[in-house]
C-alpha cells in the first residue's frame, strides 16, 4: 500500500523486514565447495593381482596448479596418491573414499595407466575401463598408457622445472609428438573399439622414466619417456615391443607429424632428412593361393643436415631404402608372436569383411607368415633443401 504522497505503510514495514531477512539467508549455490575443499583427480593407475582390481587416483590441489601472478617457477607442487581395491572398478573407487577426508572429483582425469598385469587380462581391462567411462563425471577423451614400471613411481613424476604432472607427457604428449613423431597418442575410447573391432591390433604407448638425459645443476632428473608399446592381441597375450621395434609403424601413421632418419641408417651418414604427413595405401591380392599385401608409402621431405656432397635424387633413393627396411623389420618383429604389427589384417577386414571371413573359416589363411607382407613401396620427395641449395643430380 502507499499513501497520496507515495510513501509506504508504516503497517508493511515489519513484513517487509521479515523477507529481507530470509532473502539475505539463502545462499546462492546450496552444493557449491570452494576449490580448496576438493580433492581432484587427474590421473588413475589401474593395477590386477589375487583376481583384485587395484585402482591408483593421482590427486592435485588445484591451488598449488594454477599458475597465476604469484605462481613461482621451480616450487614443488606436492601429488597426492590413493590406493583403493575392490572385485569391481566401482568398489575400488569407492574405497578411496573412506579415507579421502575430502570430497573426489573425477572429472579432471586426463590419463590411465595400466600395469602389464591387468593388461594380461584383456577382459578385465575391457570390463575396468567400461566401469570408468559409465561414471558422469569422467569425460571420453582419456589418454592411455601401459607401464612396465610400479604405478606410484609413473603417477608422482614431475616435470622439468618442478611443474606439476599436468605439464608431462603423460597428460600433454601433443606437443612432444609434433616435433618427434614415433608412437602416437592413444584415446581410452579408440582403444577400446579397435579391441572390439576383428582383426585390429590396438597398440598402447609405453610409459617409462628414464635417467639418463637430464640433470638438475649436478642432480639426476628423471623424466617420462614413451619407449614403445603394448600390442593388444586377440590370439596371446598382449606383446610388448620397443620403439625401435616399432620405428616402421610411422610410416602408416595417419597422425605422424615429423620424424627424423639418418640416409644410410649406418654409422656414417651421409645426410639426415625430416620427413613428415606420410600417406599410405595397403593393398591385398592371392600369389600362389596365398594371401599377399601391398604397402605404398608416400611421403614428404626436407633436408636437415649433410655431411658429404651427394645430389638430392640419390638422398632421395637412400631415403625410400631406410623406410622400406624398417615397415619390412616392423613387420617381422611381430611374427613369432603372430602379432600384426602393422595392422595388415585390420586393413582387410576394414576393405573387405566378405572376403575377410572367408579366409577366416579357412585353417591357415590368415596367419601371418614373412611372405604375407609381397611388396613394400615407397616414394621419398625433398620438398625443400633448407638454406643451402641442393644438387639436384
Amino acid at each position: 500500500m502507499r499513501t497520496d504522497k507515495g510513501k509506504i505503510s508504516v503497517k508493511l514495514w515489519p513484513k517487509l523486514a521479515l523477507i529481507c531477512a530470509v532473502l539475505v539467508s539463502l545462499a546462492g549455490c546450496w552444493d557449491s565447495k570452494p576449490i580448496q575443499n576438493m580433492a581432484y583427480v587427474t590421473a588413475i593407475g589401474l593395477d590386477y593381482k589375487d583376481n583384485q582390481i587395484i585402482l591408483y587416483a593421482q590427486v592435485l590441489n588445484f591451488l598449488n596448479v594454477a599458475k597465476s601472478e604469484h605462481f613461482e617457477i621451480g616450487k614443488n607442487v606436492p601429488v597426492w596418491i590413493g590406493r583403493g581395491t575392490g572385485k569391481t572398478i566401482s568398489e575400488a573407487m569407492t574405497s578411496i573414499y573412506e579415507t579421502s577426508q575430502l570430497r573426489v572429483y573425477w572429472g579432471h582425469v586426463k590419463a590411465i595407466v595400466c600395469s602389464e598385469e591387468i593388461l594380461k587380462e584383456k577382459e578385465t581391462l575391457r570390463q575396468a575401463y567400461d566401469g570408468i567411462n559409465r561414471y558422469r563425471e569422467i569425460r571420453y577423451n582419456v589418454l592411455l598408457y601401459g607401464t612396465k614400471m610400479p604405478l606410484t613411481e609413473i603417477l608422482s613424476q614431475k616435470s622439468i622445472f618442478h611443474f606439476s604432472p599436468l605439464d608431462t607427457i603423460l597428460d600433454t604428449p601433443e606437443d612432444i609428438f609434433s616435433q618427434r613423431s614415433f608412437v602416437p597418442p592413444q584415446y581410452g575410447y579408440k582403444i577400446i573399439s579397435e579391441i572390439n573391432e576383428l582383426g585390429r591390433t590396438p597398440m598402447l604407448p609405453s610409459i617409462t622414466i628414464t635417467k639418463k638425459v637430464w640433470t638438475e645443476d649436478q642432480t639426476t632428473a628423471p623424466m617420462f619417456l614413451i619407449d614403445g608399446a603394448f600390442l593388444i592381441n586377440k590370439n596371446t597375450r598382449t606383446q610388448w615391443f620397443s620403439e625401435d621395434d616399432l620405428k616402421g609403424v610411422r610410416w602408416i601413421q595417419k597422425k605422424m607429424k615429423r620424424s627424423l632418419i639418418n640416409i644410410p641408417d649406418s654409422k656414417k651418414p651421409l645426410a639426415s632428412l625430416i620427413l613428415y604427413k606420410p600417406r599410405h595405401s595397403i593393398q591385398y591380392y592371392f600369389e600362389n593361393n596365398e594371401l599377399r599385401f601391398k604397402v605404398i608409402i608416400k611421403v614428404s621431405s626436407y633436408i636437415d643436415e649433410t655431411m658429404s656432397d651427394i645430389s638430392i635424387k640419390a638422398m632421395e633413393k637412400l631415403a625410400e631404402t631406410v623406410v622400406r627396411d624398417e615397415v619390412i623389420s616392423t613387420y617381422e618383429k611381430g611374427l613369432e608372436t603372430q602379432t600384426d604389427t602393422l595392422n595388415l589384417l585390420g586393413e582387410l577386414y576394414r576393405n573387405a569383411p566378405r572376403k575377410w571371413r572367408e579366409l577366416q573359416q579357412e585353417e591357415g589363411k590368415l596367419e601371418l607368415k614373412k611372405s604375407t607382407l609381397g611388396k613394400v613401396e615407397v616414394h621419398v620427395n625433398i620438398m625443400h633443401t633448407g638454406k643451402y641449395k641442393g644438387r639436384s643430380n
